[in-house]
């Protein structure tokens, strides 16, 4: 019987080597050839990336950033072109011509328009690379190479590099992204980074690198999830490196601290992690005791991280032979399967899927010799594996079904199968040689990206270059500029405090100035004063000369009262001239009379005047030209509103005339200036000059002939 079967296997390899080398004449004669495509809008003729496009017999591409695809096909093959935003398109290939893919319209949804919407700053760019990051990588590529150049800081910068290496390990590019990890740590260390980069050495097989990395991170500087990461990472350099006892003795102190931490997810991976360890070592109840806890452990999490470990489990039991158990578990893991495709669709690629478990619960019956029992559960692995499209399973379901059959001795269904399988075997021969050529051009067209993006931060490294030496520059034109806007701002404030200093100079001076031209006309009026009353002592007129000096000590009072002040009410100054006229009239009775009026509507405590200013014109009126007129003369005072905030006084006398005046005073007098009217000119300009021109006086001589008289008129300004 052994030789039977040994016979029989023979004959089964010799047709299988027979039918391959007649499917390899075949597809000689079945040229293949290379189609070009694209696919854009047609209203605005925007390339759509991402477009799936696949051959029916298995080839498989997708739309570039700019739309276009290439596929491998020969005549007769129908192509489907699919994206979610459009309905589905057929297409049989005839010839070589380009195909062009026009689509009526897109959702807003998708990324084209998303693309015209969204704000492309920095942040947003990254935030979209991350969500493409496993589901397209050229397209999550295109949002962090549009994110380099607005990056603004080395911080900004190394998060770029960072989200293109972790693009990169999603897609095993695990070179692309040492390089990247080592750019972003260059711009900014981090220790998050710095195990990443640890783990892609790992993952590269350069163990040595990776356990450098994973040694220069001190404990001290490290969180507890990073040090769990760390210990896991150097367990799984060790386990590859086939140092079990030291990943044990890592996988053991990351548990520690992720217990500590209660760290729940390490927690299962590293149970699981030194169950395969132990088992590796030969600890074979050490190793099933892990086991168990991590399934009781992501029992905890969900039931896909549940079903994870009962796989691990079964794949155990399977190494150490206990397939009654293995299969038990796996029939459940079946099951569970079940439970999990409800809510998700679980890809080829994952060991989830019931195509694997029923195969490998049909291997374990033919490890058994249980060939009855095989036979269902590998035909059913066929069944699922066929309509999932997974030719890796069928092929190796097909062979082991044969493999059943021979062993069974059904010679005439085994043959069926096994064409079956040479069969399955071309399919996946083309697939992968499909593949293949597609992870060549993805590999390439990764390396371009690279080639892109590094050019990219070499332009950008040259413009910030650029832009420190011109910061520099400007930095010190500035502090030229500012030196010199502070030296003008020091010399306006020297020249501020020395025309304060002057202005406050000019104004002592000018009190000086006041009180000195006060002193002098005070005595000016006092000597005057005491010659009338000298007069009257002299004609033995004691009466006439004591009520003389009564009023004359009045008006020194107040006189006296008013000699400190600059300005004094106006109901005080006339008050003065009151007085004082009223004295001059005591001795020259016979000369004038006089008038004072008073605009009742003027407020007289309102309006200020310089004390004294309006005595020294009434002075002149009387001496210089009412006492040398031949008649009796009229001296008028009048006190009137003006304007609002402006009063005039007139002092008018019907006298002689300066001109007259003049003409009669001897030499010596025509010598000697009047004190009075020098004073009060002077007294005036220097109160406008610190008042803005409070006060003005103007005089006029009357025409006519005759005695003509003089007409002064005083203006006050109301504060």
């Amino acid at each position: 019987m052994k030789y039977l079967r040994l016979i029989l296997t023979l004959f089964l390899c010799y047709i299988s080597q027979i039918v391959v080398a007649q499917n390899e004449t075949l597809r000689s004669e079945e040229t293949l050839f290379t189609v070009k495509g694209l696919v854009h809008d047609s209203d605005t003729s925007d390339p759509i990336p991402d477009v799936n496009i696949q051959v029916n017999g298995g080839s498989y591409t997708s739309s570039s950033f700019d739309g276009e695809f290439r596929i491998q096909v020969k005549k007769g093959d129908e192509i489907r072109i699919s994206h979610k935003d459009f309905e589905t398109v057929y297409y049989t290939v005839k010839d070589d011509d380009d195909i062009i893919v026009e689509v009526e319209s897109i959702q807003e949804s998708s990324y084209v328009f998303k693309r015209k919407t969204k704000e492309n700053t920095f942040k947003s760019l990254i935030d979209s690379a991350q969500f493409y990051k496993k589901i397209s990588a050229q397209k999550s590529i295109q949002f962090i190479t549009e994110s380099i150049p607005k990056s603004t800081s080395v911080k900004e910068n190394a998060e770029a590099f960072e989200m293109l290496a972790d693009v990169y390990m999603q897609w095993k590019q695990y070179d692309l992204a040492i390089t990247n990890y080592r750019i972003s740590l260059n711009n900014v260390k981090t220790k998050d980074v710095s195990l990443k980069l640890a783990k892609a050495y790992e993952l590269n097989k350069n163990y040595q690198e990776s356990l450098a990395i994973y040694n220069t991170l001190e404990d001290d500087d490290l969180s507890n999830w990073q040090k769990t990461v760390k210990q896991e990472g150097l367990g799984d350099v060790y386990n590859k490196t086939g140092e079990i006892d030291k990943a044990i003795e890592k996988y053991t102190k990351g548990l520690e601290i992720a217990d500590q931490a209660k760290i729940q997810h390490k927690i299962t991976d590293l149970n699981s992690k030194l169950a395969e360890s132990y088992n590796l070592n030969g600890r074979l109840e050490k190793a099933e005791g892990f086991f168990e806890t991590s399934v009781d452990l992501a029992t905890q999490e969900n039931k896909t991280r549940e079903v994870e470990q009962k796989i691990k489990i079964a794949d155990f039991l399977n190494v150490n032979r206990a397939y009654d158990d293995e299969i038990q578990t796996r029939k459940q893991i079946i099951k569970d399967i079940d439970v999990i495709e409800r809510d998700s669709i679980i890809d080829n690629e994952s060991a989830l899927t019931k195509q694997k478990q029923n195969y490998k619960i049909g291997n374990a019956y033919y490890l058994q010799n249980d060939f009855e029992e095989a036979i269902p559960y590998l035909e059913k692995s066929i069944a699922e594996a066929e309509d999932r499209e997974d030719l890796i399973v069928k092929k190796d379901a097909t062979k082991k079904l044969t493999d059943v059959l021979v062993e069974s001795g059904n010679f005439s269904k085994a043959k069926i199968t096994f064409e079956e399988y040479v069969k399955t075997v071309d399919k996946l021969y083309i697939k992968k040689e499909q593949e293949i050529a597609q992870a060549a051009r993805f590999n390439k067209r990764m390396a371009e990206n690279q080639n892109r993006i590094a050019t990219l931060e070499t332009d950008r490294k040259l413009t910030l270059s650029q832009v420190e030496l011109s910061d520099e520059k400007n930095k010190r034109q500035r502090l030229i500029i500012y030196s010199l806007i502070g030296g003008l701002l020091l010399l306006a404030l020297t020249a501020y405090l020395m025309y304060k200093y002057i202005k406050q100079q000019k104004l002592a001076n000018n009190l000086l100035a006041l009180k000195s031209l006060r002193s002098q006309m005070n005595p000016h009026f006092i000597f005057n004063a005491l010659n009338s009353v000298n007069s009257f002592i002299a004609t033995n007129d004691e009466r006439t000369a004591n009520k003389y000096l009564s009023d004359f000590s009045k008006l020194m009072r107040a006189v006296l009262e008013n000699s400190e002040e600059d300005f004094i009410p106006l109901e005080k100054e006339i008050e003065l001239i009151e007085l004082y006229t009223k004295l001059e009239h005591f001795r020259f009775q016979d000369k004038f009379e006089y008038t004072i009026e008073v605009d009742k509507t003027i407020d007289v405590e309102a309006y200020k005047i310089p004390p004294m200013l309006l005595q020294p014109y009434i002075e002149n009126a009387v001496w210089h030209g009412l006492r040398y007129k031949e008649e009796k003369g009229v001296l008028t005072i009048s006190i009137v509103k003006k304007r609002k905030g402006e009063i005039e006084i007139t002092i008018a006398d019907n006298g002689i005339g300066r001109k007259k005046s003049k003409s009669l005073k001897t030499e010596n007098q025509q010598k000697h200036n009047s004190k009075g009217l020098g004073n009060i000119k002077k007294r005036v300009s220097i109160l406008n000059e610190m008042y803005k021109d409070k006060v003005d006086v103007f005089i006029t001589d009357k025409e006519g002939k005759g005695d003509v008289g003089t007409k002064v008129l005083v203006t006050i300004k109301k504060d």
